[in-house]
């Protein structure tokens, strides 16, 4: 996950000449720093470059990536009001730039290609903040007091989401993750009554036989639920032994995981010994991606990147 980020030489240079949300709508540049990473790491699987709030722009939330402070929407949406002036979205039409990056990348791939979106929830919670939060008390604060809005809202970003990903699917994505980065927050009754029955139909939504990877941080309260929710492989993140999330979700469903990200600032032979302990809680099943918990931050040195990406690759082969 970020496989093109700020921690690549390659990708700083390309940011000297865009800004962040220029290249996301630059197709021909998405798709580039798209191959470049698949070539640079080795990985066996590409994920396109984008922002999970691309969807939500047209929404006419204002959106802007500042520098060092990540993304501020100059106008959330805080009452039943402003979720009633929200305008639907054509998602096929809204973001073509994204489609024609799936499309070139595809072109030029050996690998297969990953799409992705942000799920209700997380959208929903930037949305409603106007950028990152620690607490969330906007978001919950309109969930419990105006139900019916908050409902609202997530039948609209539900649709705008299946059609973002099935169009990313037309155009040659081989699998589609749905990042709900921030519904760890959330306990699991909240989850059960305002998550889960969109996430359900967004899920149920998708174009059939194309699989769907559902990803979640800090949510080891509500694995059971995203199981329930949907999806053919289920993300794990650091906080739980791959093992003991892999059981509680079922062996009937793939998992994805779950190296902290943070691992790759330490030196190599610790960054083996995780990785090993790892592979052997799999135990050799069919269904384990070995991904990190996360995305790759910025920073991570690259020849640890590659030489997690070398280990696993030899120790799996055996």
């Amino acid at each position: 996950m970020r496989q093109a980020g700020r921690y690549m030489p390659e990708y700083r240079a390309v940011r000297e000449r865009y800004s962040f949300l220029d290249l996301c709508k630059d197709a021909d540049a998405a798709a580039d720093v798209t191959v470049t990473a698949v070539e640079r790491l080795g990985v066996d699987a590409a994920i396109i470059f984008a922002d999970i709030l691309l969807i939500v722009e047209p929404m006419g939330v204002g959106l802007e990536f500042t520098k060092g402070d990540g993304p501020v929407l100059h106008h959330p949406v805080r009452t039943a009001a402003d979720v009633a002036r929200m305008p639907e979205v054509d998602a096929p039409a809204a973001v073509p730039f994204v489609y024609d990056a799936v499309r070139q990348a595809k072109a030029a791939l050996k690998v297969p290609l990953i799409g992705f979106s942000g799920a209700p929830f997380t959208l929903a919670s930037y949305v409603i903040e106007g950028g990152g939060s620690r607490n969330y008390i906007r978001t919950k604060s309109l969930m419990y007091s105006e139900p019916e809005a908050w409902h609202t809202l997530l039948r609209r970003l539900t649709t705008a989401v299946v059609g973002y990903l099935n169009a990313q699917i037309a155009a040659g994505a081989d699998a589609v993750q749905l990042f709900d980065s921030w519904v760890g927050c959330l306990a699991p009754d909240d989850y059960r009554q305002f998550v889960l029955p969109h996430m359900q139909t967004l899920i149920r939504g998708l174009t059939p036989g194309v699989p769907v990877i559902h990803f979640g941080t800090g949510t080891c309260g509500l694995l059971e639920l995203m199981r329930q929710a949907g999806g053919d492989v289920i993300g794990l993140d650091w906080h739980i032994e791959l093992d003991a999330g892999w059981q509680r979700v079922g062996h009937d469903v793939a998992v994805q995981g779950n190296l902290d990200p943070v691992v790759l600032f330490g030196p190599v032979e610790e960054i083996r010994s995780r990785t090993v302990r790892i592979l052997e809680q799999a135990r050799g099943r069919h269904g384990h991606i070995f991904n990190l918990g996360h995305g790759i931050l910025p920073n991570t040195p690259v020849d640890h990147v590659i030489a997690l990406i070398d280990m696993v690759h030899e120790l799996s082969s055996r």
